[in-house]
């Protein structure tokens, strides 16, 4: 396969405006998980920017950035509007959407999805869970659950549903983890669908993609990447950074 990794970001967030250039250690946000996104080697990088502020942070930095239209309704839609600008001929079979606020995700959890869909012929949509981090995940409505068809000690499986509600009985508890890769048939489909009867309901729009028929499947990894959506989260990735990147003498 030939993946692109396309980072979708605008600053209009609900919760957080402005936080793709939000500083942390010195560096706007979305510029390091640009970097995030360099490190793991698997494709080109490009970010789809809904405003022209967050072009000029990327270029600044050395990367590649295309302006697309601020009102698109996802970052599936700004995804799919910055891939026909980049390749148009349609050299790059798969797409990896990495969201612009997992500042220190893992170059391996970003290749996990490419991995996943070379992997599995039946994989339309590839994306990563995590173990749940503590009890109180189970019951709330912010961590969304992965309700997967996973053997004991499988490092990834199929995804039967995600949900923010809790799950009921015995067994672990999935995390899901906001990134996903894209057969680009599957991208094209998903995006010229309209919101589906579950996914307004969940408010969660991988749900459009089961009811399209499409298959999602997951790999595992050993925790959730930190990320960003509100202010108490930049705080955290704002001390994250001061212990993990001690200043140079």
């Amino acid at each position: 396969m030939t993946p692109i990794i396309l980072i979708p970001a605008r600053l209009a967030a609900s919760r957080l405006p402005g936080k793709p250039l939000a500083d942390i250690g010195g560096v706007p946000m979305i510029v390091r998980v640009m970097r995030c996104a360099q490190a793991a080697d698997i494709g080109p990088v490009a970010v789809a920017a809904g405003d022209p502020a967050i072009v000029q942070a990327i270029t600044q930095a050395g990367g590649r950035a295309v302006l697309t239209d601020p009102d698109l309704p996802s970052g599936s839609d700004r995804i799919l509007a910055a891939l026909a600008q980049l390749d148009p001929a349609g050299r790059h079979d798969a797409v990896i959407n990495l969201q612009g606020d997992m500042p220190f995700v893992a170059p391996d959890v970003i290749a996990a999805c490419a991995d996943l869909l070379a992997a599995e012929a039946s994989c339309d949509i590839a994306t990563c869970i995590a173990p749940e981090a503590s009890a109180g995940d189970r019951t709330n409505p912010d961590v969304v659950k992965a309700v997967m068809s996973l053997a004991e000690d499988a490092t990834r499986g199929r995804a039967l549903y995600f949900t923010r509600g809790a799950q009921y009985g015995d067994g672990p508890i999935w995390r899901h983890i906001g990134l996903y890769g894209y057969r680009r048939e599957a991208l094209a489909r998903f995006t010229a669908a309209p919101p589906s009867p579950l996914e307004r309901r969940e408010k969660l729009e991988q749900l459009r993609a089961l009811e399209l028929g499409l298959t999602i499947w997951a790999s595992v990894i050993a925790s959730a990447p930190l990320s960003v959506d509100t202010p108490a989260d930049l705080a955290n990735a704002r001390a994250h950074a001061r212990i993990s990147e001690p200043p140079s003498a």
